[in-house]
């Protein structure tokens, strides 16, 4: 018995298959020619607008060489070269069967209309060379008299043999209309004929399998319904666990990351207070020392020494102190910038380029509104500190040559982008396996700031092609 179903069962598969393929060919084929036909429709029509075309132009250049030969004053303002110019290549390209419509180039065969093409061309030259003689500035008042006498001889002409050729455009396409209505006609008939062979050799047989089939599947699905309506109380409980412990999971992530972000941001405000009393004690407390110690160093110039040596041993000495508090000024200001304080983030960035660019001999240009942002404090000192640590990225570890900052604000947007034509790297190669940033080259630094100010940092690089930090920011 199985056997036999087995083979009942690939018969009519086969059947089946083979009835379908037959109807889906013969669908795509009508569909392909009804395609192929209209897209064929749409070209004719286009060829019959330029066709059409034609006979305005002729009469439109017939009514600009009266007004150029006879001197009249008019409001046209079409161009006389532009109009001559369309008119020769539409002309031309209709002739050659090859027009060309937008990007495609419209081809066709047509025996009459070449030889309609053909007793046109004279026609077409005469008028042509005329309005060629009356666009000319060199020609005299008799030839362009002579050239208008001659056109207007030849319009007429040149307008009867355009109608027909743009009426046998028109009759050509409506004889492959109704071809297509043929071929469709019998297609349509042929899909017919083959869903009745379809509906007789296989649906009944396999209407009667499927009652069968039915009866069957309805007694398990019977025996189904007792056994899920059993399970159905365990697992909504099931899911009811489930859901708790999703619930309380999402919360102890998100209690997680703000504890996170909270330690992150007091590390941060500590830090930054750190280094602005450290910056302040150099200042104001070694740096002044520092300068006390020069001042009387310099006064000791006018002294007498015993040799050139104790003299250039002097110089050396205070050359020194100079260097010092040229060391420890820097190092207060990479601290904490007074510039920042004072003038805000846009002096600060620019003065940070032009004192990098002076030690490292890189070119480092600042790009942006040199007016300054209304930013909080947090704000201006994490964008700086951001555009420092990608700065000595770029010099430390990208080898770059040429590193821009800019700075702009689009609407309530503040968006800070570092661009170097650096080494660059596989942006990859900077996440773990959970998809965070690595501490490498300060980029978890980077990121850790960005979050704190809600902004988001997006990272563009590739070997040997540079890398580009953006940083934006809704203020």
């Amino acid at each position: 018995m199985e056997n036999v179903d087995k083979r009942v069962a690939a018969s009519l598969t086969r059947f089946y298959v083979a009835a379908l393929i037959i109807v889906a060919l013969l669908t795509l084929g009508g569909l392909f020619l009804i395609r192929k036909t209209i897209m064929s429709l749409n070209y004719d029509g286009r060829v019959v607008n330029v066709a059409g075309r034609q006979r305005m132009l002729s009469q439109r250049l017939t009514k600009l060489s009266l007004l150029k030969t006879q001197v009249i004053a008019n409001h046209d303002s079409a161009d006389f070269d532009s109009l001559l110019t369309i008119w020769k290549e539409s002309h031309e390209q209709l002739a050659e069967r090859k027009l060309n419509v937008d990007k495609d180039v419209v081809t066709w065969k047509s025996p009459v209309l070449d030889e309609m093409f053909n007793r046109l061309n004279p026609v077409f030259n005469r008028i042509y060379q005329s309005f060629s003689v009356i666009n000319n500035p060199g020609s005299t008042i008799k030839e362009k008299n002579n050239s208008l006498k001659l056109i207007l001889e030849n319009e007429s002409e040149f307008l009867a043999k355009m109608n027909d050729i743009v009426f046998q455009f028109d009759k050509e396409s409506s004889a492959r209309l109704k071809n297509l209505e043929k071929i469709e006609w019998i297609l349509d008939c042929m899909t017919i004929m083959v869903l009745l062979a379809e509906g007789l050799l296989i649906f009944r047989p396999v209407v009667n399998e499927t009652r069968r089939a039915i009866r069957l599947l309805t007694e398990s699905e019977r025996k189904l319904l007792e056994s899920n309506n059993e399970l159905e109380y365990s697992n909504q409980q099931l899911k009811k666990a489930q859901a708790d412990i999703l619930r309380i999971e999402e919360e102890k992530y998100e209690l997680q990351l703000a504890e996170d972000r909270i330690r992150a941001a007091s590390l941060i405000e500590g830090q930054e207070e750190e280094r602005r009393r450290f910056a302040r004690e150099l200042h104001d407390g070694i740096g002044q020392m520092l300068t006390g110690l020069k001042l009387h160093a310099e006064k000791l110039r006018h002294v007498q020494f015993a040799d050139e040596k104790q003299r250039n041993r002097f110089d050396q000495l205070v050359k020194l102190i100079q260097d010092t508090i040229q060391t420890t000024r820097q190092i207060s200001y990479n601290l904490m910038p007074s510039v920042l304080e004072d003038f805000g983030l846009n002096a600060a960035l620019n003065l940070l380029c032009e004192q990098t660019s002076e030690s490292s001999g890189i070119k480092v240009k600042f790009e942006g509104n040199r007016d300054r942002f209304v930013l909080s404090q947090p704000m201006e000192i994490g964008l700086y500190r951001i555009a420092q640590e990608a700065l000595n990225n770029a010099i430390k570890h990208a080898s770059a040559d040429h590193v821009m900052i800019k700075l702009r604000q689009n609407g309530n947007q503040l968006a800070l982008e570092i661009e170097d034509d650096g080494k660059g790297f596989l942006v990859g190669k900077l996440k773990n396996n959970k998809g965070s940033f690595l501490t490498q080259n300060g980029i978890e630094n980077i990121r850790t700031r960005t979050e704190l100010l809600n902004g988001e940092m997006e990272i563009e690089s590739e070997l040997d092609g540079g890398t580009r930090l953006i940083i934006k920011i809704d203020n």
